[in-house]
């Protein structure tokens, strides 16, 4: 995966639809219903001119309860709970090449159980440590790993020794620039392909403006990319 120069859609939850789709999208839609703004919008942001996209973040104990299905109707890979009709995450070989599987965790090894299930359907593989939502936290994920650098250093680095995939990281602000800066430095020694930094800090609310130039502190303290998270312009 090249992240240099790239227009990426970041992952979302919830996403509304108000548009209009062709044959294809309506076919995924009708059967994915409470999945709407994951795999059909990942396609549509692909059409319109994203490079590269994320799926919405998926908590390794949920994924951990998943099987494999190629599902021959849609033409699509579909991970299903077990025991249940649930679709948790659902690709394509259409998007294979630059779709970003975003996972939430708080632990190495079972961060690593969770994408090897799925690293060859998709192009990277993303740790999720900006979360500022209470089900992350309480969970230690999210954003409470940003107090926890040493895991965070475990979790990428067993996922880099024992995977042949790219792996990625995303963060948001932390205190101060420098601190924000630093943590950087030591997710880009574990030897992740790319780092997002969300322009926010935990006790900011969407409609706070991002912090730009704190994220371009980052970009100039790094030799990999970054990628800019936070507004919408």
């Amino acid at each position: 995966m090249d992240y240099t120069n790239k227009l990426v859609l970041a992952p979302m939850v919830r996403v509304p639809f108000s548009l209009s789709f062709d044959i294809v999208y309506i076919s995924f839609i009708t059967s994915a219903k409470s999945l709407l703004g994951t795999l059909p919008f990942r396609l549509l942001a692909a059409e319109y001119g994203a490079d590269i996209t994320y799926g919405e973040e998926i908590i390794d104990h949920k994924f951990l309860k998943c099987d494999r299905f190629e599902n021959e109707i849609l033409g699509s890979t579909d991970f299903v709970e077990r025991g249940t009709d649930i679709v948790v995450f659902r690709t394509c070989p259409l998007e294979r090449d630059w779709v970003v599987f975003q996972m939430g965790t708080s632990d190495a090894v079972r961060a690593l159980r969770a994408a090897e299930i799925v690293y060859k359907d998709v192009a990277a593989i993303d740790i999720n440590t900006g979360c500022p939502k209470s089900f992350s936290l309480s969970g230690g994920m999210g954003a409470a790993l940003l107090s926890k650098p040493e895991l965070i250093h475990d979790i990428l680095t067993t996922l880099k020794r024992n995977l042949n995939a790219t792996i990625t990281c995303k963060i948001r602000l932390l205190g101060s620039p420098q601190q924000t800066v630093d943590l950087a430095r030591k997710i880009e020694k574990t030897g992740v392909s790319a780092l997002g930094v969300h322009g926010r800090k935990i006790k900011d609310r969407p409609r706070d403006p991002a912090k730009w130039d704190e994220i371009a502190d980052v970009v100039s303290a790094l030799s990999i990319p970054v990628i800019a998270n936070g507004d919408i312009f």
